[in-house]
């Protein structure tokens, strides 16, 4: 079975879809989507058209699932349900508060055409998301705490760069060390939002905008920036380029919690990642769960999905009988 994907947006995570594309033996990139002028968009894949996202809908029988790779403050709350409706569609959508909506909203079209769609694919909301539900499930007695960074994140950069008058800008999330040195050692503490994370925001102003309204509407954003403490910092776009062009980012979750008659007995489950380009690591989970898509649509399981509903021997290109040879 050949996976023909379309990916809709070629920004970083687009061309982290097409990277990751390459690396499997039974997906294919069959046409990346733009809302620019697409000769002004140059691809990695010579033989790989770039259309006009205008002209999306005429490829419906060409595509088995569409990569939408917008941002999530604007871009997929539209265009997630809207695609749902003529394709099987899978995204990152990354805003924690308002998946429960963006879910409901996917998985009305979905079901109503008749396709198989996921939302909130990627490593947080994705992976992290996976690992808080095993660790919740073998350690019902204890805590969860989930540590980003440092590193840059995408959806809260785009949320920056969406405001009137921001020309670029980049959003590290960086961890407290001392709560995550405390939450390390098992001391099971009590953390507000503001105490375990702070932000930091680089921002580069288009000619003529209002510095000072920008900041506060930055730290007042909520979802995004109200509830940590922020620092925002206006730089050229030559430091910008000089200083800020990479997109590491990774992460931390931990379950801390106690077994035993009288609960005597401490453990504490960590996962982490350190991720190089946090686009391309985000893509080749889309990429893997783009898999599963096609094979629940197979199956005739519609309707709107997360990593929550999805067997790891859906991910795979290897066989079960594989899977228990090797990995089990």
């Amino acid at each position: 079975m050949t996976v023909r994907l379309g990916i809709l947006g070629y920004g970083n995570l687009g061309r982290g879809v097409e990277c990751a594309v390459k690396e499997t033996n039974d997906t294919e990139l069959v046409a990346v989507f733009t809302r620019r002028n697409p000769s002004d968009v140059t691809i990695a894949s010579p033989d790989v058209p770039v259309v006009a996202a205008e002209e999306l809908l005429s490829w419906k029988d060409k595509i088995d699932v569409l990569v939408i790779c917008g941002g999530s403050a604007t871009d997929l709350p539209v265009q997630t349900p809207e695609y749902a409706k003529y394709f099987n569609v899978i995204d990152s959508f990354d805003t924690h508060a308002n998946i429960p909506t963006h879910f409901a909203n996917v998985n009305a079209s979905a079901e109503a055409s008749h396709h198989t769609a996921m939302i909130s694919v990627g490593w947080d909301p994705g992976l992290f998301s996976l690992m808080r539900a095993y660790t919740n499930a073998v350690l019902p007695n204890g805590s969860d705490y989930t540590f980003w960074g440092k590193g840059v994140s995408q959806g809260h950069s785009d949320a920056i760069r969406r405001i009137e008058g921001v020309a670029d800008a980049r959003q590290y999330t960086i961890p407290v060390e001392e709560a995550l040195q405390s939450v390390r050692n098992g001391e099971n503490p009590e953390l507000t939002t503001r105490q375990k994370h702070i932000r930091e925001a680089f921002v580069v102003l288009k000619e003529g905008a209002d510095a000072e309204a920008i900041e506060r509407e930055i730290k007042e954003m909520p979802n995004y920036f109200a509830d940590y403490d922020t620092t925002v910092h206006f730089i050229s776009a030559e430091e910008m380029k000089a200083n800020h062009s990479g997109l590491a980012h990774g992460g931390f979750v931990f379950r801390s919690g106690t077994t035993g008659v009288d609960h005597e007995h401490g453990h504490v489950i960590e996962f982490s990642l350190k991720l190089d380009s946090n686009p391309e690591f985000t893509s080749s989970v889309l990429v893997a769960y783009a898999r599963a898509v096609k094979r629940l649509y197979d199956q005739g399981d519609f309707g709107c999905k997360t990593v929550f509903d999805i067997p790891p021997v859906l991910l795979s290109e290897s066989s079960p009988e594989e899977l228990r040879a090797h990995l089990l």
